[in-house]
This record gives structure tokens, C-alpha cells and sequence, in this order.
């Protein structure tokens, strides 16, 4: 039989949850004992039963009621510590972290090596496995829509799509282009630190921009000499999700703007549309 508590149970629910946390303790406990409430008059109609049928089946009144009572005090222990549950967690301190593996957290789809934190109040993914050291294509990863960011791999998210970039406004030698490219990243920000460097690719990380106070923007370049362009990438490791929004907190486009600095910076062309960036906050 469903457990009937007092009418104070659905205060529960209002938005002062944390005010109302010992009035709804004391009004559920209180429901479990008053002899004239209309669950008492069930637990005594119920005792009533129980007993005629013990009669009928030769078997122990005492025990089969000890019993009823026992299986209704187990479902008052369950509502209270699932009131307990609704009520506490909205008042969490921000530290009070748990980690979701990541194949079950929606806000890392579409991610590759991720760590995932989350509290009531907001979730923290932070993904270390999509630069190319871990593609096992040796391709420039794409950008998923759980991430900030934009790449020219993400040719199925135009939201993270921008074009290649030709070098032929400056000159037809790719060694001349890939060693302006090196120079022109490495004066783009003080804190910028390349950790990867060949004659077709370079790796540089750089401090998150927006949201503050968080790990590393990745920055990719791939050379292709045989069509006169370069392939890039430059991504936020950290995506901060605040609930309700089912989409990360805006980089503000800080990761597109640095690239558009380098590019201008180089004069070189793109080889498409330009991205616009996003109006997310």
C-alpha cells in the first residue's frame, strides 16, 4: 500500500528548501504516530485484517502485524531519506565534487579523454586526448559541441568550422610560410609555450581566456605544401556547463579571435567563409 504522508511533504518543494528543512523533518515525523489522522485509521483497519486472515490461516497474529509495521517504518526511512536527498543537495558548498565517468556524461560527448567533476550547481569536463598525438587517423580532431572552440576538422559542426588558410599571399615556399607561421604564433600571446614542433606541425598551449581561472586553450598547425595550406586547430580543455544549460559557457570566441590575430598578422587568405564566432554567454 502506498505510504500517505501529512500535506506539509509537498512544502518540500518550494524554493526555500533549505528554510523549511527542520518544519518538514518535524511534520513527517509527526505523521508517523497521530491516532487520528487517516493513517491511523488505515493502519488500524489494516491490523484488523491482518488479524482475521492470521485466524483463518492458523498462523501468528503478533508476528504478521510486527511485520506490516516493520515494511511501513522501511518506506518512512525511504521518503525521509529521499526528502533529505531533494532538500540538502541545493545547498552543497561548490567544492563538493563528485567525478562521473565519462561515458556517462553527456557533457563530454563527442570528447576523447575526459575527466569529468560535477556538483549540483555545475559541471567541469576537462579533455586531454583529442590533440593529433591521440587521433587515430593522424588528422586534426574536429570540435565538439560540449567544447569551445573551432577547427578545421569540424566540417560536421559549422558552429566550430573555420576554413584552411593559404599562404600564397605571401609566398609560394612552404618552408618561408610554416617559419612566418612559427614566429607569428609564438608572438601572439606572452604566455604562450610551444610544446611541439616539426617542419608540418606544431603544438602550443596557452592559458584559458574565458572562463577564467581554468587549464589550457590547445593550439594545432598542420602544413600541407602540396596544396599551399594550413590546417588548424585551438580548442578549451575546460568546458563549464551551469545548470540548467545544456551547452558550455562561452570562451567568448577568445579562441577564434587569437587565431584571426595570427592571421592577420601573416596576411594570409582563407579558403572559405569566415567564422563569426558565437553569441553564446
Amino acid at each position: 500500500q502506498p505510504l500517505h504522508l501529512s500535506p506539509w511533504v509537498h512544502l518540500c518543494t518550494m524554493k526555500m528548501k533549505a528554510l523549511l528543512l527542520p518544519i518538514c523533518c518535524w511534520a513527517i515525523a509527526c505523521s508517523s504516530f497521530p491516532l487520528s489522522t487517516p493513517l491511523a485509521a488505515f493502519r488500524s483497519t489494516h491490523n484488523f485484517a491482518q488479524s482475521n486472515r492470521c485466524i483463518s490461516l492458523s498462523c501468528q497474529e503478533n508476528g504478521s502485524i510486527e511485520n506490516y509495521q516493520q515494511q511501513q517504518q522501511h518506506r518512512r526511512r525511504q521518503v525521509l531519506q529521499t526528502l533529505s536527498t531533494l532538500l540538502i543537495a541545493p545547498i552543497l558548498p561548490a567544492n563538493a565534487a563528485q567525478e562521473v565517468p565519462t561515458s556517462q556524461a553527456a557533457t563530454s560527448a563527442g570528447r576523447r579523454g575526459c575527466h569529468t567533476d560535477t556538483n549540483p550547481s555545475r559541471t567541469v569536463v576537462e579533455c586531454r586526448g583529442e590533440i593529433r598525438q591521440f587521433s587515430p587517423d593522424g588528422r586534426l580532431s574536429g570540435v565538439s559541441a560540449t567544447a569551445n572552440g573551432v577547427s578545421t576538422s569540424a566540417v560536421r559542426n559549422p558552429s566550430r568550422f573555420s576554413p584552411p588558410w593559404t599562404y600564397l599571399t605571401e609566398t609560394s615556399d612552404s618552408k618561408v610560410a610554416w617559419k612566418s607561421l612559427v614566429e607569428a604564433v609564438s608572438g601572439v600571446d606572452g604566455k604562450l609555450e610551444i610544446v611541439e614542433l616539426t617542419d608540418e606541425y606544431l603544438h602550443a598551449v596557452v592559458p584559458t581566456e574565458y572562463p577564467p581561472g581554468l587549464t589550457y586553450d590547445d593550439i594545432e598547425f598542420i602544413l600541407r605544401p602540396e596544396d599551399n595550406l594550413v590546417l588548424y586547430r585551438s580548442v578549451s580543455r575546460t568546458s563549464v556547463f551551469v545548470y540548467p544549460l545544456t551547452q558550455p559557457v562561452s570562451d567568448k570566441n577568445s579562441n577564434l579571435n587569437r587565431l584571426q590575430k595570427i592571421r592577420d598578422k601573416l596576411g594570409w587568405d582563407e579558403m572559405g567563409m569566415r567564422q563569426t564566432g558565437s553569441n553564446r554567454v
